[in-house]
């Protein structure tokens, strides 16, 4: 949303984990700020772009808005039609040839698999239905269907074969769900889309995953507010050209018998996490700083660091409570 406070031109801020809200812009030189927002993905997705006039900022939005909704198409969990879930009806049955979104980012997620030791996994679809209904019914997954999702859940279960373009889910029933990595990489799309039309200035926001181009203009970055940063002299960070995701169970929770169980599940266990967690990663694509925040909400401390590194992020704030 738009905000009626005094903060400085350009602020970009953190009203809640996971969301951001762009403060009052004002244009510099020749040109001027638009903002567009559609529903995509189940969330608002927002565009903010510096352009020297409306038309070619509304046709580079709508392009952007449209790639959005190309790789919703692609990855979604959610839509009973898209290319993943037609992927997981064809588990078992051998490779099939899928699109170059989608090989992208299941790539992407192996990789992320692999170094995580599992604690980011794709494949958890079956465990992450268990939690959804959890969250609607009030009532803990009995242990016998956790064992039992728990046996469709393994990333080495999925095979992809680059020089085809193919993918091979090994096991019958295996379900995927790229809720920890498919908005980032859409945030990523969407900007290259924005700069295909020559406007550099640009930012692309998505629930708790945000993109951003070259500086508003006569500003040093896109001044963004990070949330689990206690020192108020480090709070805010002027940013451009990186990826800002974060991940936490603020909003999406459930208490059951007096414990909280986040909605960020644990491939591992099939459990969600009872620890309170926030994670904020700096990279340089959404892709990376999408997954990395999921995978380092999961891991302990000495796997987080080696985590990070592997995978270049430029900042990771990690805040736990018991």
């Amino acid at each position: 949303r738009i905000t009626g406070c005094s903060s400085p031109p350009g602020w970009l801020r953190m009203v809640a984990p996971g969301a951001f809200a762009l403060l009052a812009l004002t244009p510099g030189g020749d040109l001027s700020r638009f903002q567009y927002t559609e529903v995509h993905m189940g969330m608002q997705a927002r565009i903010v772009v510096y352009a020297p006039d409306e038309p070619r900022a509304r046709r580079a939005a709508s392009a952007a808005f449209s790639r959005i909704g190309a790789v919703d198409a692609a990855l979604s969990d959610y839509r009973r039609d898209s290319e993943l879930m037609r992927l997981c009806d064809h588990a078992g049955e051998g490779p099939v040839k899928v699109s170059a979104d989608l090989f992208r980012v299941l790539s992407r997620a192996q990789e992320l698999a692999k170094w995580s030791d599992g604690a980011f996994d794709v494949t958890c679809g079956p465990v992450v239905a268990l939690w959804r209904q959890a969250r609607r019914t009030g009532r803990l997954p009995s242990d016998a269907d956790r064992q039992a999702a728990l046996k469709l859940v393994g990333w080495r279960n999925v095979v992809l074969h680059p020089s085809r373009r193919e993918v091979e889910l090994k096991m019958p029933g295996m379900r995927l769900d790229m809720g920890g990595i498919a908005k980032g990489y859409a945030c990523d799309a969407a900007m290259k889309e924005i700069r295909w039309y020559g406007l550099r200035r640009a930012m692309v926001e998505m629930g708790g995953d945000l993109v951003v181009g070259d500086p508003p203009p006569g500003k040093a970055g896109w001044a963004i507010e990070m949330p689990n940063v206690e020192d108020p002299v480090d709070r805010v960070q002027y940013l451009s050209n990186v990826a800002v995701s974060t991940s936490g169970d603020t909003e999406q929770f459930v208490e059951i018998g007096g414990k909280r169980y986040s909605h960020i599940v644990d491939p591992r266990t099939g459990m969600g996490l009872t620890s309170r967690v926030a994670v904020t990663v700096i990279a340089r694509k959404g892709e990376v700083s999408d997954g990395l925040s999921t995978a380092l909400s999961v891991l302990g401390e000495d796997a987080e660091r080696e985590l990070a590194r592997r995978f270049g992020a430029l900042s990771v704030y990690i805040r736990r409570a018991d």
